[in-house]
């Protein structure tokens, strides 16, 4: 009976503390909300070795810090998320280390197709992002599998980076903007038609030179799938992109608390939703004047 009334105390107490964090969330949305919200989630294996935990052990809970911070994002009406899952760079890492991290992202990723998961329970759809080549048959099938069982999904945007680096998204886009040029030239040339360079009253030089624009490039990231971040959290103190979004995030407000990534809770989020809106007219006129 004790247990009984325990639990739903417990039950209440969530409830109230739920309710008054949704009544905050309406007050911060007098004021803009961002659009996109971009996370680098550092400190996991400090946070392990720091609490003495099994090495791995760091990551779970940095995975039940994630499913907090998506959930403050879209009871706030963030519509895109993108999360900096595994950098290609951490495939140097020692093997076992690797194989680990791979078998807990099948294990989580698996997790996210549940009918009762947050992004079922939200209606977000989940993208993958980077040379997914790279990583192991099935932790590439069930990324395809989660993206597909979500594809309908259309509330939100999850977007997990993962064998990604934002050097590797960039050439991937050149090198596909170079070709898709290509195809069209070679298409028009067959016809006779030929790229039309002189008939169009240029400097063929010029014309040549600005074959592959900005918009061509962009079309072919990665993250074509979302706008630009608004706003970018790196939690442990650091301040570097670790060639994270470097494209993407010329404009976007950078925060970073010092705490590691399994510790970040509902103060720094809000902090960091305050912080973006007291720039918010400043970056916004920066970005007009880009």
């Amino acid at each position: 009976m004790e247990k009984s009334n325990g639990n739903k105390a417990t039950q209440i107490f969530w409830s109230i503390v739920s309710f008054l964090r949704r009544c905050l969330f309406l007050v911060i949305s007098v004021r803009p909300i961002p659009h996109h919200i971009a996370f680098i989630m550092d400190g996991n294996r400090r946070y392990a070795k720091k609490r003495k935990l099994k090495e791995g052990d760091g990551h779970r809970v940095g995975f039940l810090a994630l499913m907090t911070m998506l959930k403050y994002c879209y009871e706030l009406g963030v519509r895109y998320v993108t999360i900096y899952a595994f950098s290609i760079d951490n495939f140097k890492r020692d093997p076992e280390e690797v194989q680990s991290l791979m078998d807990l992202m099948q294990e989580k990723i698996e997790g996210l197709i549940k009918e009762e998961s947050i992004v079922n329970r939200y209606g977000i759809r989940v993208h993958f992002i980077g040379n997914l080549k790279l990583l192991s048959e099935p932790v590439r099938l069930v990324a395809e599998r989660a993206m597909e069982a979500t594809a309908n999904n259309s509330s939100g945007v999850l977007s997990i980076c993962i064998a990604y680096t934002s050097t590797d998204e960039i050439v991937h886009a050149v090198q596909e903007s170079c070709e898709e040029k290509s195809d069209e030239i070679s298409v028009m040339n067959a016809s006779g038609a030929g790229y039309g360079l002189l008939q169009l009253g240029g400097n063929e030089k010029e014309e040549r030179e600005n074959i592959v624009k900005l918009t061509d490039i962009e079309k072919h990231m990665y993250m074509a799938v979302a706008p630009d971040p608004d706003i970018l959290i790196r939690t442990s103190g650091e301040t570097r992109l670790s060639n994270f979004l470097l494209w993407q995030s010329a404009h976007c407000y950078l925060y970073s608390p010092s705490v590691l990534w399994p510790e970040i809770g509902f103060r720094h989020f809000a902090w960091a939703i305050l912080s973006f809106q007291r720039s918010y007219f400043y970056l916004d006129r920066k970005r007009k004047q880009s």
